[in-house]
């Protein structure tokens, strides 16, 4: 004990020796901070450019500020939630199980298996309806809209579509300010736009570009073309605006080109006159009303009936009982003019029938044996067997089965020449697809309702193991068989574009000749 009262004592007088002498070295300048002079520094006080000689930029400075800040409220982030699967554990206990059965328990891991994504959308009428691409609302059991000022918002699904990728949803809210929809065929490549949108969930973000060009193909090539612009898109841009200058929405942005997932200069918009039918046709009927004239057609070449001028598309067969047969075209015509508008190939031709109003009378200017001619005719609805039947080939005309009145053919680009098919290699004689499995697509991550097939091997291409390949210019694939068909019909020299889903970006991907 006394040992320990000693040891006590001695830790006491040696911590009181060590605080009187750290505070002698403090008042003494031993351990005191040296101090230094303060630093001399002048900062400008005038720019390097006086405002008055960039007057012109100044003034489009301010004026960009006010458009972005009278279209930024128009633009919300859409939100989606769907409930893939719920966990159960079960406490196996002997007596419970003879006398009460497994008793289920729940703990802060089990809970229901939720997938959320994330869009944007633009608001377009003053009742709250609200344009979003379709894949952004696609088979999900909850959508929430989050407006500018960050109010969130229950929405309901009014229509959709898949082939022109639009869906239209609604919020009951007094006070939107909804934007105009412009004219995109007035815009012309090198027209600047900003892009509004939640990309990577970073809300009210504004991108700048030009009109990079127009008349890109589509994904499904049956509704319109699309708008090619640099202004940067990227994951959650999907079904924001784009912009003009007069803060007119001339897009919808879709889809992009991309070797990461991100932003490469090379994002695509759906046209706002597409958009406009669109959107009329799901509010009156919830669904999108196609017009079709009843022809099968190709561009023809400078040998073909009309001319030295290869714009225009010959019919190559005629359904009985269509808009087409009323107007008594026949095979070999040349179809130049459609309502007053230059027709340049079979596609410009079916994307103008597609956006024409039902019951709507047309003229058609075509070329029948080198003499010019007019006809008119009314455009109605597409039978609903229209995209899934199949054209005869020569020789096959007066056959029963695909001509009858109730099986219409499928339009084609490219309508046989010949019966002959090429059996070149294409570009996409490399790659090695597997079959997409419910179970896969939750591995890869995959947004609800991607269909295709999935990537295994693809040497030399931009391609991943992975990847899903849900279009081949714009021809539908679900399987692997298909997609093999598909494959060894294309020419070997020819571009291909592929519409691709890496985990949750969809873009598109070009396979150019070797």
């Amino acid at each position: 004990m006394k040992n320990l009262l000693k040891f006590l004592l001695f830790v006491v007088l040696v911590s009181l020796g060590i605080s009187l002498l750290y505070d002698y070295r403090m008042k003494h300048g031993g351990l005191s901070i040296t101090e230094r002079a303060p630093e001399k520094y002048t900062l400008p006080n005038s720019p390097p450019v006086d405002r008055k000689e960039i007057g012109t930029l100044d003034e489009f400075n301010r004026e960009r500020r006010v458009l972005v800040a009278n279209v930024v409220p128009s633009v919300v982030s859409v939100k989606t939630s769907k409930k893939i699967a719920i966990r159960k554990q079960y406490a196996l206990d002997p007596f419970d199980y003879f006398f009460r059965g497994p008793r289920q328990f729940r703990d802060p891991n089990d809970a229901a298996l939720v997938q959320n994504s994330l869009g944007s959308g633009v608001i377009v009428t003053n009742e709250g309806h609200i344009i979003t691409n379709n894949h952004v609302v696609d088979q999900v059991d909850d959508i929430e809209v989050q407006l500018a000022d960050g109010r969130t918002k229950k929405a309901r699904l009014i229509g959709s579509d898949a082939e022109v990728d639009l869906a239209v949803l609604k919020i009951d809210e007094a006070g939107l300010k909804p934007l105009k929809l412009g004219d995109s065929d007035a815009v012309q490549a090198g027209d600047m736009v900003l892009a509004v949108g939640n990309p990577f969930g970073f809300e009210e973000t504004v991108t700048q570009g030009i009109i990079s060009s127009k008349g890109r193909k589509n994904r499904t090539d049956t509704f319109g073309d699309l708008l090619q612009t640099d202004a940067a898109i990227n994951p959650g841009n999907s079904g924001g605006p784009l912009i003009n200058l007069a803060g007119e929405v001339i897009g919808i942005n879709t889809a992009i080109i991309s070797r990461t997932g991100g932003s490469q200069g090379l994002g695509f918009a759906i046209p706002s006159n597409t958009v406009r039918v669109a959107l009329e046709s799901l509010l009156k009927k919830g669904r999108i009303i196609r017009g079709y004239l009843g022809i099968a057609g190709a561009q023809p070449n400078p040998q073909n009936p009309g001319g030295d001028n290869p714009n225009g598309v010959v019919v190559g067969y005629v359904v009985p009982n269509s808009p087409a047969a009323d107007a008594h075209l026949q095979e070999g015509d040349v179809i130049r003019k459609f309502n007053g508008k230059e027709v340049k190939d079979f596609r410009d031709l079916r994307a103008l029938v597609a956006q024409t109003e039902i019951n709507r009378k047309i003229d058609l200017e075509i070329v029948r044996d080198g003499k010019p001619l007019n006809v008119s005719t009314e455009i109605r609805e597409q039978p609903p067997d229209y995209q899934t039947s199949r054209v005869p080939l020569p020789g096959q005309r007066n056959q029963p089965g695909p001509s009858s009145p109730n099986q219409p053919p499928q339009p084609q680009p490219g309508f046989p020449e010949s019966p002959e098919e090429e059996n070149n290699a294409s570009s996409l004689a490399s790659i090695r697809v597997g079959e997409l499995t419910p179970e896969l697509a939750k591995q890869l991550n995959l947004p609800p309702g991607v269909r295709g097939v999935v990537v295994t091997a693809a040497e030399g291409s931009e391609l991943q193991g992975g990847d899903v390949i849900e279009e081949v210019d714009q021809q539908p694939v679900t399987s692997v068989a298909e997609f093999n068909k598909i494959a060894g019909s294309l020419e070997a020299d020819s571009a291909h574009v592929l519409s691709v889903c890496r985990h949750r970006v969809r873009s598109f991907i070009v396979l150019r000749p070797r």
